[in-house]
């Protein structure tokens, strides 16, 4: 039983207990929360110093 054999309604339950814990405004930000963790979880794999990077350090072409 892997991640391939969730389903339609598996994923609504998931949804429905998501939204009951942390409420329907609570969810954006939780995705957002989450989202920069697995971005920064990645550059740190990487070895990336910079986990975020900003206008200032682009490169010049």
């Amino acid at each position: 039983m892997g991640l391939r054999s969730i389903g339609l309604p598996e994923l609504l339950v998931i949804l429905v207990v998501a939204v009951l814990l942390f409420g329907g405004k609570k969810i954006p930000e939780v995705a957002k929360g989450l989202g920069e963790g697995i971005r920064n979880f990645k550059h740190a794999l990487k070895g990336d110093e910079n986990t975020t990077p900003t206008p200032d350090d682009k490169k010049p072409a």
